[in-house]
C-alpha cells in the first residue's frame, strides 16, 4: 500500500511527532503541504492529513492545501490532529476537513486526535497546558491507530 502523510506542525512539533509514528507504521513519508503536490497524492492508496488545532480549526496552511487540490476520484484518506483540548462531540474540529476531503474525492476512513502541549495566548503566561504531551501513551495510541489503517 503506497501512502503519504501531509502534516503541518508549527508550534512545538507535537503533530510531527504523531505523524512520524504513523509514518513508520505505514511506511509513509511525512511531508509539509508545500513539499508534495496533487500528482504525488494521486498515486497513493492512503493519504493522511494532519495539523495542530488553532481556535477550533486545522492550520490554515493545511486547509488551503486541501482546497487547492483538484476534484476527482481519489483513494482513501485519514485525518489526525493534536490539540490542547479534546474534540467536542457537538462541534468536532475534524468534521470540516473531512467534508472538504470528501468533496475532493477522498474516502475518509478514520480520524485520530490526541492532547498536546498548547501555549495559545491565554495559557502562555503559565507555560501552557498539556505540557509533556503527546506522551508515550499518545504515541502508542497513534501507532495502534496506524496499524488499524494498515490492516
Amino acid at each position: 500500500m503506497k501512502s503519504v502523510i501531509v502534516c503541518t506542525s508549527v508550534s512545538h512539533g507535537n503533530t510531527k511527532r504523531i505523524a512520524d509514528v504513523m509514518g513508520q507504521v505505514l511506511d509513509a513519508p511525512v511531508a509539509a503541504p508545500g513539499q508534495v503536490g496533487p500528482a504525488a497524492l494521486a498515486g497513493c492508496d492512503l493519504v493522511g492529513f494532519g495539523s495542530g488545532i488553532f481556535l477550533g480549526s486545522f492550520h490554515a496552511q493545511l486547509r488551503e492545501f486541501v482546497q487547492s487540490l483538484p476534484h476527482g476520484r481519489r483513494g482513501k484518506a485519514f485525518v489526525f490532529a493534536t490539540s490542547g483540548f479534546p474534540e467536542a462531540r457537538f462541534q468536532r474540529f475534524s468534521r470540516p476537513l473531512v467534508r472538504l476531503l470528501e468533496e475532493k474525492g477522498f474516502e475518509v476512513v478514520d480520524t485520530f486526535s490526541c492532547r498536546a502541549w498548547d501555549t495559545y495566548l491565554p495559557f502562555k503566561p503559565i507555560g501552557g497546558i498539556r505540557k509533556g504531551r503527546p506522551d508515550a501513551a499518545d504515541l502508542a495510541a497513534a501507532r495502534l491507530f496506524a496499524e488499524g489503517l494498515r490492516a
